[in-house]
C-alpha cells in the first residue's frame, strides 16, 4: 500500500545507499527510486535510473519526470586526490539533484543529506572527542559543511525541511566500494589465509590500541528514514552510531578467529602497497574455492583501509542527541562485522 511516500535515494549503489534501498523497499508505505551513476535493475517497488550528477542538463532531463518524489535521501559521493579538491564535484552533485528535483515534485517533504566525522575535523588528526553535533567548525575546505550550508539556506521558507547524518565509518557487505573497510578486511584474512600467515594488524602502532566505533549500515538506513519522517528531528544533524566503542587490540582477534586465523603482533605496512600484486592469487582463490568471479577491484578498498588503519588516535562521538530526540537502536560491533562476513561467505564473495 503506497501512502504518499517516495523516496529517491541518490548515491543507491554505494555502501549506504544499497542498504538504504533495501530498508525503503520493506516497508509498506514507500515506493523507491534509486540513482546512481551505473543505474541498475528494476525491482518491485524500486526503480534504478542511470545518472551523471555532474551534468546539470543530464540531472534534470532524468529526473524531470519524479514529480510523485517527497524524500530525497542523498549519499552521492565523488573521490577527488585533496580535501580542495572534494568541494566542486560534490557540492555540485547535490545542487544538480535539488535544482532538478525541487522545482517538478511539488510534495517533497525532506533532503537528508550523509555527512560523517570530516565535519569534526576527525579525517585532519586527533580531534575533540566525543564529537558532538553542536561542536564549532573547523577551517575549510570541507564539502559536507558545504552542503549542509547550501540545504540550510535552500530550505529557509521551502515547503521541505533537511537532517545531517553523520555515522561513523560504516559496515556493509556492498561491492564495488571505495570505502568499504569490512569488506577489504575480510579479502585481507582470505588472502592471508591463502598464503598461510597470521593475520597482523597493519595499521600504525598507535592504532591498534585507539579507542573507535563504527556504524552498521542497516542502522543508519533505519536512522535515516527516521530523521526524514520524525518532526522531531528536522531541520538538525545527528550523529549515528553503533552505541559501543572498541579497540583493534581487542577486536583484532576475535575477526581473526573466525577466519580460522592466528594473529602475531601489528607490523605497519601499506595495503595499498602490498595488495598490488594479489590479484592473480585472488583469481586462484576463486577458482580453488569455487567463487563467484567478484573483480579483484571491486574488493579492493585499500587506500581508504590504510586511513582509517592509521588513526592512532580516539575517533569517536556522541550519539545521544538522537537517542533524545527518539531514535533508540542500535548494534553490537562484533557482531556487525560477522554478520557482513557471513554475507560475503553466503554470497560466495570470500571463502
Amino acid at each position: 500500500m503506497n501512502l504518499g511516500k517516495t523516496a529517491l535515494v541518490v548515491g543507491a549503489r554505494g555502501v549506504i545507499g544499497s542498504k538504504l534501498v533495501e530498508h525503503l523497499d520493506s516497508l509498506p508505505d514507500w515506493e523507491v527510486v534509486g540513482l546512481s551513476r551505473r543505474g541498475g535493475a528494476d525491482a518491485p517497488g524500486v526503480r534504478q535510473l542511470a545518472v551523471d550528477l555532474l551534468d546539470p542538463d543530464d540531472t534534470r532531463a532524468e529526473l524531470s519526470g519524479l514529480t510523485e518524489v517527497t524524500h530525497v535521501f542523498y549519499a552521492a559521493y565523488q573521490d577527488r586526490p585533496t580535501w580542495a579538491e572534494l568541494v566542486p564535484p560534490n557540492l555540485a552533485m547535490l545542487v544538480n539533484v535539488v535544482d532538478a528535483i525541487e522545482p517538478v515534485a511539488r510534495g517533497l517533504r525532506h533532503v537528508s543529506l550523509m555527512q560523517g566525522y570530516k565535519v569534526y575535523g576527525a579525517h585532519l588528526g586527533p580531534f575533540k572527542t566525543p564529537a558532538r553535533e553542536d561542536d564549532p567548525p573547523h577551517l575549510p575546505p570541507e564539502f559536507n559543511v558545504d552542503q549542509q550550508r547550501f540545504l540550510e539556506q535552500r530550505a529557509a521558507g521551502a515547503d521541505w525541511d533537511w537532517s545531517a547524518m553523520r555515522p561513523s565509518v560504516v559496515g556493509g557487505a556492498a561491492l564495488g566500494n571505495p570505502m568499504n573497510l569490512a569488506v577489504g578486511i575480510a579479502v585481507y584474512a582470505s588472502i592471508s589465509k591463502e598464503l598461510g600467515v597470521p593475520l597482523r594488524f597493519p595499521g600504525k602502532l598507535g592504532a591498534y590500541d585507539s579507542l573507535l566505533e563504527l556504524t552498521d549500515a542497516g542502522l543508519l538506513a533505519k536512522a535515516t528514514v527516521w530523521a526524514a519522517t520524525a518532526p522531531a528531528a528536522a531541520n538538525q544533524a545527528f550523529n549515528i552510531t553503533n552505541g559501543d566503542l572498541f579497540r583493534w587490540n581487542e577486536l583484532w582477534p576475535k575477526l581473526a578467529r573466525w577466519f580460522g586465523l592466528e594473529v602475531a603482533p601489528p607490523l605497519q605496512l601499506s595495503l595499498q602497497t602490498v595488495m598490488a600484486d594479489k590479484e592473480p592469487l585472488w583469481k586462484q582463490l576463486q577458482a580453488t574455492h569455487g567463487l563467484a568471479g567478484t573483480p579483484y577491484a571491486e574488493v579492493s578498498s585499500w587506500p581508504f583501509a590504510d586511513f582509517v588503519f592509521g588513526w592512532d588516535y580516539d575517533f569517536f562521538a556522541d550519539g545521544s542527541k538522537a537517542r533524545r530526540a527518539g531514535f533508540h537502536e542500535y548494534v553490537d560491533t562484533e557482531a556487525m562485522f560477522l554478520g557482513i562476513f557471513e554475507t560475503l561467505r553466503r554470497e560466495r564473495v570470500i571463502p
